[in-house]
């Protein structure tokens, strides 16, 4: 299932991430690989703040989208 899918709070293991190259490129810098943790700390306004590598991140919805969890 997609990252926008996941619960505030829960931790799980990212599975796969989808998109161009250049997509995937920009996500994995941000710390988001496959076999990596995450977790959602809040989502407001259809934007997500999550927690990956002990560091949060503020990505878009569409970016979240392609995060597969």
């Amino acid at each position: 299932m997609p990252l926008t899918m996941l619960d505030t709070g829960v931790e799980t293991t990212i599975k796969t991430i989808r998109g161009k190259d250049q997509t995937r490129q920009f996500l994995q810098n941000l710390g988001f690989v496959e076999g990596g943790t995450v977790r959602v700390v809040s989502s407001m306004a259809g934007n997500l703040i999550v927690s990956v590598k002990d560091v949060r991140v503020a990505i878009s919805n569409s970016m979240a989208s392609r995060i597969m969890v």
